[in-house]
């Protein structure tokens, strides 16, 4: 079939090349045609992707229409700051019914929109599919292998992509978690830059794994009030993408939060980077969302007033360690006489 993917970056590149391995034609959407052009002549994403050869069944375009002509899937692929407006400017391209899926990990700036939420409202359409999970575009693009899950509650649809992306080297699971598998993508990239921080400022393995434990509990418990289901965050798009994004030199949220930690402005960081950090713009949304619904998300606070605010790595530090000491559970006491209430 064809494939037209929304979005020339590491990730979109990566996806083109699973999808053309697996014998599909895909067409790549650029938003500078110049560069477009370039990568077309070079064979080469050298700005996003470089070293991955890229075969002639994928082009790139700086064209929306030639992208979609004969498009039997649309990829989603776009920074969640463009996301929205970027989408926006296919609507009434895509033939009705296309299956469409999203592979941001982010949540939507001012409204913690999920992206598949966003994608339907910018489309005009409904039952937009998410995929996300432990996947560096690097690795995906080298072949190496690596496992992802599908979310959408149309079963149908969800094998559909399912057939479409796994090959031998690239395994891709299924699940009717929206919520979960979305959430899991987007708040793991501010856990990542908390784990980045304590490495910049030069803790050891012991920090490392308290943030990602308990940063893991913060994530399932938003996703919880959002109703997710509690078994997606042991999951791929939940404990594993969070493992590979905190602790792997390909993660650029886990390079900030390092470059942070040593002590670097933000502006400056964000100034030398050529792709997207959605950690640093969706800290803020986590934060807004734990407010929301009362949850109690003291890394992602901290993470907000390291990144937006300019408190000092080391004050965080010491905030977290000291706040008041409590059970890492309820008690079976405790639960059973709530229970019994």
């Amino acid at each position: 079939m064809k494939a037209c993917v929304v979005g020339d970056g590491a990730w979109g590149t990566a996806l083109a090349l699973v999808l053309s391995d697996n014998g599909h034609t895909v067409s790549v959407w650029s938003p500078f045609p110049d560069y477009a052009g370039e990568v077309e002549a070079a064979r080469e994403n050298r700005r996003f992707l470089p070293d991955a050869a890229i075969p002639d069944r994928v082009r790139f375009t700086g064209s929306r229409e030639d992208a979609v002509d004969g498009a039997d899937l649309a990829v989603l692929a776009v920074p969640t700051k463009y996301y929205r407006d970027t989408v926006a400017s296919f609507a009434g391209l895509l033939r009705d019914g296309l299956p469409v899926v999203s592979v941001a990990k982010g949540l939507e700036p001012d409204s913690c929109r999920r992206m598949s939420e966003v994608a339907d409202a910018a489309l005009g359409i409904h039952g937009t599919a998410a995929l996300s999970g432990p996947s560096h575009a690097e690795e995906v693009a080298r072949r190496m292998p690596t496992a992802v899950t599908v979310a959408s509650p149309d079963r149908e649809l969800a094998t559909f992509l399912q057939t479409a992306f796994s090959n031998s080297r690239f395994r891709v699971y299924t699940t009717d978690d929206m919520v979960g598998v979305e959430l899991g993508g987007a708040l793991k990239n501010v856990i990542a830059i908390a784990v980045g921080v304590s490495d910049g400022i030069g803790f050891g393995d012991n920090a490392r794994a308290a943030l990602i434990t308990r940063g893991l509990v913060e994530i399932s418990r938003i996703g919880a009030v959002m109703g997710a289901h509690p078994a997606t965050f042991a999951g791929l798009s939940g404990l594993g993408d969070l493992i590979v994004t905190c602790s792997s030199r390909l993660s650029r949220n886990r390079g900030i939060g390092e470059r942070i930690g040593r002590g670097e402005v933000v502006s400056k960081i964000l100034g030398d980077m050529k792709q997207a950090a959605e950690g640093v713009w969706n800290c803020a949304q986590a934060r807004q969302l734990a407010r929301e619904h009362g949850v109690d998300a003291p890394i992602t606070e901290e993470v907000c007033a390291m990144v937006h605010e300019g408190k000092p790595p080391i004050e965080s530090v010491r905030d977290l360690m000291e706040r008041d000491v409590k059970p890492e559970r309820p008690h079976a006491s405790s639960a059973a006489a709530e229970a019994a209430r």
